[in-house]
């Protein structure tokens, strides 16, 4: 999803203590090593936020753009997912998780073909209102429902290059 026209970006951030912007994700969060979500934290959303949703994805992918990611309904007081989320829809704090394009209801790693480095954006989304999507839904589904309820977004970066 593209930056909309007047959100503002400036003080909204998104940071992983796993790895710093536009560097290397540790192969522990990849399709290549443990599988695992990498730990995200997040500062400086408007007042207005209810809730937070977060699509990660591969813009760059040979198939697409493919999506590796999606949750939503993370409560406002909520400033982080841990690593390791669990593999499964409905977290305990009200958080859902949809299906990413590995057909699977929680985070999916990097799986890039070897040698060639792969961008993957981790797009965090402030919003007025709770999503009404079930656990499962999908990308499309997502930000469909998110129009006109974004009040700040952010990004974080990292690449993996398998060698």
């Amino acid at each position: 999803m593209r930056l909309a026209p007047g959100i503002p970006v400036m003080t909204f951030k998104l940071e992983s203590a796993a790895f710093q912007p536009n560097t290397q994700i540790p192969q522990l969060y990849t399709g290549e090593g443990g599988d695992l979500s990498p730990p995200l934290r997040w500062s400086g959303a408007p007042l207005e936020t209810k809730t937070y949703a977060l699509i990660a994805h591969d813009p760059g992918a040979s198939s697409g753009d493919f999506t590796h990611w999606v949750v939503f309904n993370i409560p406002a007081v909520r400033s982080t997912l841990l690593e390791g989320c669990p593999h499964r829809g409905d977290l305990s704090d009200g958080t859902v998780q949809g299906r990413n394009d590995f057909d699977r209801t929680c985070y999916g790693g990097p799986r890039p073909p070897p040698g060639e480095a792969h961008y993957y954006h981790f797009e965090l989304f402030a919003l007025d209102n709770f999503v009404t999507l079930e656990a499962g839904a999908d990308r499309k589904a997502l930000e469909q429902s998110m129009k006109g309820h974004i009040v700040a977004q952010t990004a974080l970066i990292g690449m993996f290059c398998k060698v």
